[in-house]
């Protein structure tokens, strides 16, 4: 027998979870259980380093109900002029609100932290290992597919030898309390966002730049944050810079004359202008936070690094000295894991992928939407499918085909039209819901969107067929 009983029984209170649950308590009147091994919600943020942030504005981010920080443009640092990004601990915190204040007072939500999900509707508390039973009336939703995992919670892929001090970013901040131990060379192990905020924070907390070397296996190209910002008031940079994508996908004839343009229109950047990018994974950032990772030139591309000893890192093609006492800062997890795309509906469950990129919170919430709003899996899939997450950056092409393709579907949907119009995390819609019929210059614009959109579709295929087999 059952100890419990719920319509949805979600396997993750992370942000893709806590979202998906948010639009479901709103668009039914489903009771709901969360099952997540953290002990508050928020998934990976309980487990990240302290000085980490949002690098998408923070209306992006969150539960559609219920607002993520201030609508405030930041007035100092490297975000200024830009809404602001909500810190790691404001996200922690909101999360951990919304699941007090909005999901458990509804009296249609239960939540089990500390507890391991086992399968067929059990789970066990990690603590006390007593294993409950719920019964399923409607779908579980899995909400770890992509298997999100941050430095402190990862294990590295390379040997690490006796007496080396290697650490995640999350104890850099403590270095203060043994001063004396504070090394004379940092390494920076790893090519994506975390290693790019390590090297920003270690240069902001007086560390000089020919104190650190940087291990890039691959540089990667990021999106300008200056071009992804909500609001009217930045019609012309993030919906013209939509434009500039779509004339980029139109004519583009190879990858990597893709990124060119794209670099070209202020949509891209790169921190070394002499090295090509071969990855990408939308990390976001502004130009002056380039310009300050831009300073540090010890950089070793050798690809992954196999093992640390005292004094050296060995590489596939050899050896690469540095300093004794070196600190080695790993930051090499992989945040999102690549993994294939498989219906989201099947059945009795719900698998939780991206079905618009780079937007995990809205393509959950959408996707409840969908799931409350539609009876059969054909028509629930089609409205959402999920999109093929890019690592090089020949598969662009195709990410961007999918996420062409869902906006169509939804725009023969008056009634998604209308959810997505409204809802706080689909801020470029309500931007361009905005817009005026008078308004003849951004009408302009739209319509340069719009031709160079059917252009891209017609295109999208020549550049997807030049995609690298792995």
């Amino acid at each position: 027998m059952a100890d419990l009983e719920t319509d949805y029984l979600i396997i993750g209170a992370g942000a893709v979870g806590m979202a998906f649950a948010d639009t479901l308590l709103d668009e039914t009147d489903a009771h709901i259980t969360f099952v997540d091994r953290h002990a508050k919600p928020g998934g990976h943020w309980n487990d990240a380093y302290s000085f980490v942030a949002l690098h998408q504005p923070s209306a992006f981010y969150g539960v559609n109900s219920t607002v993520l920080g201030p609508r405030e443009k930041d007035e100092i640092g490297l975000n200024k002029g830009y809404y602001g990004l909500a810190t790691g601990s404001e996200v922690c915190a909101y999360y951990e609100g919304v699941m007090a204040r909005r999901f458990l007072p509804s009296g249609r939500v239960a939540y089990f932290p500390m507890s391991d999900y086992r399968g067929d509707g059990r789970f066990m508390s990690i603590l006390s290992g007593r294993e409950s039973r719920v019964q399923i009336r409607r779908k579980t939703v899995d909400a770890t597919y992509y298997g999100t995992s941050v430095p402190s919670t990862h294990t590295p892929k390379f040997e690490i030898g006796e007496s080396v001090r290697m650490v995640p970013p999350n104890a850099l901040p403590g270095l203060w309390k043994a001063p004396g131990d504070v090394p004379s060379r940092f390494v920076i192990l790893g090519a994506g966002k975390t290693a790019m905020d390590v090297g920003v924070w270690l240069q902001e907390a007086g560390v000089e730049p020919g104190s650190i070397t940087w291990v890039r296996p691959r540089d990667t190209w990021m999106l300008n944050r200056g071009k992804t910002q909500p609001g009217i008031e930045f019609f012309h940079d993030t919906i013209g810079g939509q434009a500039d994508i779509m004339e980029a996908l139109a004519h583009a004839t190879t990858p990597d004359d893709l990124f060119d343009r794209l670099e070209q229109a202020g949509i891209m950047l790169r921190i070394d202008p002499e090295i090509r990018p071969t990855m990408f994974h939308y990390p976001t950032i502004s130009q002056g936070e380039v310009d300050i990772l831009r300073r540090i030139a010890d950089v070793v591309r050798m690809g992954h690094v196999r093992r640390i000893e005292r004094g050296r890192m060995i590489f596939d093609a050899g050896a690469v000295e540095t300093a004794a006492d070196a600190l080695f800062i790993d930051c090499t997890a992989t945040a999102v894991e690549r993994r294939p795309v498989v219906p989201q509906f099947q059945g009795d469950r719900i698998t939780l992928q991206m079905i618009r990129v780079p937007q995990p919170a809205f393509s959950a919430a959408l996707t409840a939407f969908i799931e409350a709003s539609y009876e059969d899996d054909a028509t629930k899939n089609s409205l959402g499918q999920p999109v093929p997450l890019p690592d090089g950056i020949d598969t662009y092409a195709r990410a961007n085909l999918v996420n062409m393709m869902n906006q169509f579907q939804w725009s023969q949907r008056p009634e998604l039209q209308q959810w997505m119009i409204k809802a706080r995390l689909d801020g470029f819609g309500k931007t361009i819901a905005a817009v005026t019929p008078d308004d003849a210059e951004k009408q302009a614009l739209l319509d340069r969107f719009r031709a160079n959109a059917q252009a891209a579709i017609a295109n999208l295929p020549r550049l997807i067929a030049q995609e690298r087999v792995a």
